[in-house]
């Protein structure tokens, strides 16, 4: 038996969340699902975990998942995955030590997409950089008894056809505080709030932008240190492509079709 990291994507439109619910269709249980049918574990022999929770709506392209199994062979336990699994396509591989947990990444990324009709690229770059650093973010999450002071290393603004790409990587992020910050910076860059407003919440002071909408975020990619995954060759990839899911523009594929 040994333990393996998986990295594995899905459209969250299909899901409730990645995190398993009662009555709901997860990320996780249709993971389970599929690693009970493929690798003939008990549950708790599996040690399934994952290193990202998404909410409903919110899509992966980067997520990863640990567990044990007695295959082998890598790629005919992913290309096994992909055959019996309903919406979650994994991509990439990597055995790992049997203390790994994927919870405990060194850097996350995530993407975010604003279309940019009346937006100023260059107040929105001027927003996100009040972010960056060291801050109490208990006015951008949605409360859930954890420490809300976290360190992003970097908000990147990119523009894209009729869109603006925001690109976050912290080693960790609160509940709900990419779409937070997010509102936050289209209220700005359209003309709606002003720094200061922000500087203000970050102050701790009771300002609202709102939450942006689930379906515009993507979580691009969870990393580790030492830890490198290489490719499937299960052909995934190619099969998905044509359906939008994988390619280089998944989340302008995802603005321009909304």
């Amino acid at each position: 038996m040994r333990r393996i990291a998986v990295r594995f994507a899905y459209l969250g439109d299909g899901f409730s969340g990645s995190q398993m619910q009662p009555g709901a269709r997860t990320v996780e249980g249709e993971m389970r699902s599929a690693l009970l049918r493929v690798c003939h574990l008990e549950g708790d022999d599996l040690g399934l975990s994952i290193a990202s929770r998404t909410d409903k709506g919110v899509n992966a392209l980067g997520n990863v998942a640990a567990f044990n199994t007695g295959f082998e062979d890598p790629d005919a336990l992913l290309r096994a995955l992909n055959a019996v699994s309903d919406g979650v396509y994994y991509t990439a591989y990597s055995w790992v030590g049997d203390d790994f947990y994927p919870r405990h990444a060194s850097s996350r990324e995530y993407r975010y997409v604003l279309p940019s009709e009346g937006l100023d690229p260059e107040l929105a770059r001027e927003c996100a950089g009040l972010f960056v650093g060291e801050h109490d973010f208990a006015r951008f999450c949605r409360p859930d008894g954890k420490p809300t002071v976290v360190t992003i290393d970097s908000i990147d603004v990119s523009e894209d056809g009729d869109a603006l790409i925001l690109t976050y990587r912290a080693r960790f992020f609160l509940w709900n505080m990419v779409r937070r910050t997010a509102s936050a910076i289209r209220e700005v860059a359209s003309g709606h709030s002003t720094l200061q407003d922000v500087r203000d919440a970050l102050d701790g002071r009771d300002v609202n932008f709102g939450v942006a909408r689930a379906d515009a975020l993507t979580l691009t990619d969870v990393s580790y240190e030492g830890v490198v995954f290489t490719p499937s060759s299960s052909g995934v990839l190619s099969a998905k492509r044509d359906e939008g899911i994988f390619s280089a523009g998944l989340v302008g594929g995802f603005f321009r079709s909304l």
